[in-house]
């Protein structure tokens, strides 16, 4: 092995040296074997040491891999045992329904009386408008607050008033009825119909106005 050549070669001339300075042969000659097999086995045992380090260091570098290996797998796992969240895919018939209901004034509840909640206008000709007015109460014990009125078709209009009614007091929600392209010869029956939405129990109030609208015969050619 080269270490043990270069160990003998270094023993030899500090060998040759001792002898010529002492003389004695059989000492120097145990000395330097003693010695060589000292540093032959300290050699032998470094690199044992150095092999069992080098298998140590590969044993903990193939752990690490594998314990990064294995958590990634166990990561992807996770990922894949999570539930999925259904999907719901909106109907837009049902969100336009919702958005077009009024909203409930928030706050205590009062009542609501009208003096007459259905209006027969008679008989009119086609074109003309019809307009009534409705008087009510509030009869409860809190401020009344109509959120809103609307009429059953765009021929029907309400207005109606913005502020509290007070307990005890009286207002009016004036209904305007367009007859345009409602009659016919003879007569044709209109009913119509007005919600009133407020802080009452029931929420929803409701108006009426009827009549019969006519059309000549020339403006039915």
């Amino acid at each position: 092995m080269p270490y043990k050549w270069v160990v003998n070669r270094l023993l030899t001339e500090h060998y040759n040296m001792l002898l010529n300075k002492f003389g004695n042969t059989f000492v120097l000659l145990t000395i330097k074997n003693t010695f060589f097999n000292s540093i032959i086995t300290l050699m032998k045992n470094f690199k044992l040491l150095s092999l069992v380090f080098a298998l140590a260091t590969m044993s903990l570098v193939s752990c690490k891999n594998e314990g990064t290996v294995n958590t990634a797998e166990a990561a992807v796992e996770d990922v894949r045992s999570v539930p999925t969240a259904a999907t719901t895919t909106p109907n837009p018939a049902t969100n336009a329904a919702a958005s077009n209901e009024p909203a409930v004034p928030a706050g205590p509840l009062t009542t609501l009386e009208f003096t007459e909640s259905t209006y027969d206008f008679g008989e009119v000709m086609e074109g003309e408008k019809v307009n009534h007015k409705y008087t009510f109460k509030n009869t409860g014990s809190e401020p009344l607050i109509i959120s809103n009125a609307k009429g059953s078709c765009g021929c029907t209009v309400p207005n109606w008033p913005r502020n509290p009614i007070a307990p005890g007091e009286s207002g009016e929600i004036d209904v305007t009825f367009d007859s345009k392209g409602k009659g016919k010869v003879g007569g044709n029956l209109q009913s119509k119909r007005v919600t009133i939405t407020a802080n009452t129990d029931p929420a929803n109030n409701y108006l009426t106005i009827k009549g019969k609208v006519n059309k000549t015969e020339e403006a039915a050619q």
